[in-house]
C-alpha cells in the first residue's frame, strides 16, 4: 500500500493506492497531517509514502512523517519516469512533475497535453517519447474573480457561474462572461493549437474546476480529478523499483 499527500496551494490532498488503484482519498488541514497520515497507515498498513508540497508544510510535520513510514519527498532531484527537456528544470512545480509522470505512466506512448484547471491554469506537454518540453500557467477562475474585486474600485467580488450569453446585460454577467467564458476560450484555444501540432493528440483535463468545465469545451477531453494524486503514486512506484 502507498501513501500519497498532496500539499497543494488551497488545500491538502491524502490518499491510498494499492496495486496503482486509488482506494482511499480525502481533503485535510494542513494541522492534520501527521495525525491523518498515521491513521491511514495503520489502517491500511502502508509501507511506503511520498510527499509533494507547493503549499506550506512545517519541517516538524515532515520529520514525524519520516518517522513513521518509509517517504520520499519530491523535488527536482527525484527520479521521474520522463526525460525532463524543461530549461529551468530546478523551478518546474511538483505538481506540474506528477501530472507529467501521470501523463506518460497512464498514456505511455502518446502525445498528452495535460490541463490542470485549479489556483492556477497549467499547461503541460509530453510527446510520444516521453519528453516533456513545458507548457504555460495562466491566473485560475477564482484568481480572475478575486483580482477584478481586489485591482478596482466597484466590481464585486463573484462565485463562478457559467452563462451562455454572450453579450453581458449587468456588471455581474459581464463578469461571468469575462471570467468563466474567457476561461473555456482560452483552454479550447489552447487545445487547438497542440493539435495542429499532433492530430493525434490525448488531453487531460483536471483539477478542482474539473466538474465545472469538462462538459463546456468544444474539445474532447480526458477529464481526471485524480491525475495528480496518479502521477505522485506513479513516481512513487518508480523510485521503489
Amino acid at each position: 500500500m502507498n501513501l500519497i499527500i498532496d500539499v497543494g496551494n488551497t488545500r491538502i490532498k491524502i490518499a491510498v493506492f494499492n496495486n496503482g488503484k486509488i482506494i482511499h482519498s480525502e481533503s485535510i488541514t494542513g494541522k492534520s497531517v501527521v495525525i491523518k497520515a498515521e491513521e491511514l497507515i495503520n489502517k491500511f498498513e502502508c509501507e511506503n509514502a511520498i510527499i509533494s508540497s507547493v503549499g506550506k508544510l512545517k519541517k516538524t510535520q515532515t520529520a514525524k512523517l519520516h518517522s513513521v513510514i518509509n517517504l520520499i519527498e519530491l523535488t527536482s532531484e527525484t527520479k521521474t519516469p520522463f526525460i525532463n527537456k524543461y530549461s529551468t528544470p530546478k523551478t518546474l512545480g511538483m505538481d506540474r512533475v506528477a501530472l507529467v509522470s501521470a501523463a506518460v505512466t497512464l498514456f505511455s506512448n502518446k502525445s498528452v497535453l495535460v490541463i490542470d484547471v485549479g489556483t492556477c491554469i497549467t499547461y503541460d506537454y509530453i510527446d510520444i517519447n516521453a519528453c516533456y518540453y513545458g507548457g504555460a500557467i495562466s491566473p485560475g477562475i477564482q484568481m480572475r474573480y478575486k483580482s477584478l474585486n481586489k485591482f478596482t474600485e466597484n466590481l464585486p467580488l463573484l462565485e463562478p457561474k457559467y452563462t451562455n450569453q454572450f453579450i453581458g446585460e449587468s456588471t455581474d454577467s459581464c463578469i461571468h462572461i469575462g471570467v468563466v467564458n474567457g476561461t473555456i476560450s482560452e483552454i479550447d484555444s489552447f487545445i487547438n493549437q497542440y493539435r495542429k501540432k499532433n492530430k493525434d493528440l490525448t488531453v487531460v483535463l483536471t483539477g478542482g474546476d474539473t466538474k465545472f468545465l469538462a462538459n463546456r469545451l468544444k474539445n474532447s477531453i480526458f477529464a481526471n480529478p485524480i491525475f495528480l494524486l496518479e502521477g505522485l503514486n506513479a513516481i512513487l512506484t518508480y523510485n521503489l523499483q
